[in-house]
């Protein structure tokens, strides 16, 4: 095992730096996230045309580039440290992974190459009112349809806090049947079906509620079957996050240092002082940390061992909480204009804590590897 990033991947990182450095300043930010949409189609075609970001971890048999979760990581880092606005998460690290988890090779076949192109926005509907994501959480109903033309299965229900769902070609929903949880896929357009944006606290990650009132919708994988590979997402999309977290950790550190550097009290810079040498300090031990976390957990996923259910909680439980940790330091150390709308500090805040709250908080993810390693 080398935990040491390659030349190639390296280089991805520097080309996605580059893109998003562009494409994503704090102002496009700030203009986006004041947008229902919640990100720029040009951008999210460049991203598919000129880097093929979209189909990154997408089989080349579905249109994708074949990579490993070890690259997307590389990309995922990047997106947290620039808070790229649009629905790459949504899209690769839920949707795709749980049509390839599913098994299902005509679905697959349907939907990724989509995906890959960054033709067909694709979210993944799970939570429901009860905020809760697991296997007893999934009550939206799912019944078999009057014979016929068209999908053979119907939903009745809501699902809530969607990421990118009003804005999603494509949602896969997490139902009940007679024969337990399984995937449905919903088209834009399908009748009974009603996506509403929902107002978050962290603006630049768009959410939704979907409602489904005896809406058409197609088997995806085998009925019953659907929580195996709704698990296996998960334990991915955690993975993903921590990556994602990593990347936010890094800039507030970086914002946090910088600032230190520069402003001056009783005739000396602040980071001079004890205290916020200290801070500094302690940032840099958790985001280091942090790093090693979702970096290993990130070769586990591409290698796709035993330990994937493992160590993806124990990198979203940590990562969670070093950056929300670095982010309120970051605000900490800027004084009172890091309380001030006009300075990105509280972007990351708002982001870091959506985050740690997406999935499962650290408690819950902490309880899961307890029970996962038997205690």
């Amino acid at each position: 095992m080398n935990l040491a990033f390659s030349e190639e991947q390296e280089e991805l990182r520097r080309a996605v730096r580059r893109f998003l450095d562009d494409k994503s300043p704090e102002t496009e930010v700030r203009r986006l996230m004041e947008t229902t949409d919640g990100y720029d189609v040009a951008v999210w075609k460049q991203m598919a045309e000129q880097l093929g970001l979209q189909g990154l971890v997408i089989p080349e048999e579905h249109g994708g580039s074949g990579y490993t979760y070890v690259e997307l990581i590389v990309v995922l880092e990047e997106m947290g440290r620039a808070l790229l606005c649009a629905p790459y998460f949504s899209c690769v690290a839920l949707a795709a992974n749980l049509l390839l988890a599913s098994g299902d090779e005509a679905a697959k076949s349907d939907y990724l190459p989509g995906i890959a192109a960054g033709t067909t926005v694709a979210a993944v509907a799970l939570a429901e009112a009860s905020g809760r994501w697991d296997e007893p959480g999934v009550t939206l109903a799912a019944s078999r349809a009057a014979s016929g033309p068209g999908p053979s299965w119907s939903l009745t229900g809501e699902k809530l806090y969607v990421l990118d769902g009003h804005i999603a070609d494509l949602v896969l929903v997490a139902a009940r049947t007679a024969a337990g949880v399984s995937v449905f896929a919903v088209e834009r357009g399908a009748s009974g079906f009603e996506a509403t944006p929902l107002a978050t606290m962290d603006q630049t990650r768009k959410q939704a509620k979907l409602t489904f009132s005896s809406t058409p919708a197609r088997l995806v994988g085998t009925d019953g079957a659907g929580w195996a590979a709704i698990t296996k997402m998960l334990d991915l999309a955690a993975v993903a996050l921590a990556a994602e977290q990593v990347g936010g950790a890094q800039k507030v550190l970086d914002m946090a240092v910088d600032y230190a550097k520069v402003r001056v009290q009783f005739g000396r810079p602040i980071g001079s002082f004890q205290a916020i040498k200290h801070k500094c300090a302690d940032m840099l031990l958790e985001v280091e940390s942090a790093k090693s976390a979702a970096y290993y957990a990130g070769w586990a996923a591409a290698e796709d061992n035993d330990e994937l259910s493992v160590v993806a909680s124990l990198a979203k439980s940590y990562c969670s909480e070093a950056y929300f940790h670095a982010a309120a330091e970051n605000i900490q150390i800027h004084g009172g204009i890091g309380f001030t709308w006009e300075h990105p500090a509280h972007l990351y805040f708002k982001r870091a804590k959506s985050s740690e709250l997406l999935f499962g908080d650290p408690t819950y993810h902490r309880e899961l590897l307890a029970q996962r390693i038997g205690i």
